[in-house]
């Protein structure tokens, strides 16, 4: 992509879209075109078609979407298939007729089968059943992602699809009620810190395994990715590896500080024993994530602790 290349971010201000912006800006581009959901509804087709015809993108990433935790989804399943839906449709169509040169489309690991063989490849979406709590949302991915196929075969568009695994880093969202399980955890570990409590009770037996992305590292993906891809298949965007939630706990409440007791509540569920992408396809395009696992915890809850203090006017 070139310096001065018009390049449209949607979803600017959210966990994947701000950081897409940071890698970006790092990397010299400064033409970027960004609209908050104030400014440009995205499930509007009229307003969205009228901005692709006004500013006329060269590239696009889409990162736009309604997201949220398991309670989110399972409470609100018409919210999630209905907007992500409409977003997706409303950019790639706009995208496609009004010239871009490429898209990328961010999905999510949740399009693969409950029960996909693990490491999940590629080649596993559509294979099996979805998990339930978050099939809307899943639904409306693989929609998505045919989609960017369809265009690509009908209209000749370049549209590539990214499926990321579990993210985290600064952005993330921490509400107990529909966070994800790491920002969660952070936040849980830092209560627990404050009140002196003797122990943290986490969800779950802690055995599942779980895989974690730095954002910035998907940022610097999906930029890699727009530069150095262009097929129609989807592509894996991850670690590699995974941890169970016991040593996922154990290196959260190392970076917080907190001393207590870690205790299992195994009346909760667990959810999927495993959730590992196969990411060779990636590492054979030349990238690999550069963030350990340790040190963006670390660097997360640094993050936190930050908007703690300019929320309680201490900055």
């Amino acid at each position: 992509m070139e310096k001065d290349a018009r390049i449209y971010v949607a979803g600017h201000r959210g966990l994947v879209g701000s950081a897409i912006v940071r890698a970006l800006r790092a990397r010299g581009h400064t033409n970027l075109l960004v609209r908050t959901s104030a400014e440009l509804d995205l499930r509007r087709q009229v307003a969205v078609e009228g901005f692709f015809a006004d500013e006329k993108p060269d590239y696009v990433f889409l990162a736009a979407a309604k997201v949220g935790g398991i309670l989110a989804n399972d409470t609100y399943p018409a919210d999630f298939i209905r907007d992500n839906l409409q977003i997706q449709v409303n950019i790639i169509d706009a995208a496609c007729r009004s010239g871009a040169r490429k898209l990328c489309f961010l999905g999510s690991s949740c399009i693969y089968p409950k029960f996909a063989p693990q490491p999940m490849k590629e080649e596993h979406l559509l294979t099996g059943a979805l998990e339930p709590t978050n099939e809307w949302y899943a639904i409306a991915k693989i929609a998505g992602i045919k989609m960017c196929q369809a265009y690509r075969r009908q209209y000749g568009f370049s549209a590539i699809s990214v499926m990321p695994t579990n993210l985290y880093g600064p952005g993330d969202n921490f509400d107990l009620a529909n966070s994800h399980v790491l920002p969660a955890l952070l936040r849980k570990f830092h209560e627990a810190k404050l009140a002196g409590a003797p122990e943290v009770v986490v969800w779950g037996t802690g055995t599942p395994r779980r895989e974690f992305l730095h954002v910035d590292d998907m940022a610097d993906a999906c930029v890699h990715l727009m530069e150095a891809y262009d097929g129609e298949e989807i592509v894996n965007v991850g670690v590699g590896e995974d941890v169970s939630i016991a040593e996922l706990a154990a290196m959260v409440g190392q970076a917080v500080g907190y001393t207590g007791n870690i205790v299992y509540d195994a009346s909760k569920p667990d959810g999927t024993p495993r959730k590992l992408l196969d990411v060779s396809k990636l590492t054979a395009t030349g990238w690999r994530a550069r963030i350990g696992l340790a040190e963006g915890i670390a660097g997360t809850y640094a993050w936190y602790l930050g908007q703690m203090k300019a929320a309680n006017g201490q900055m």
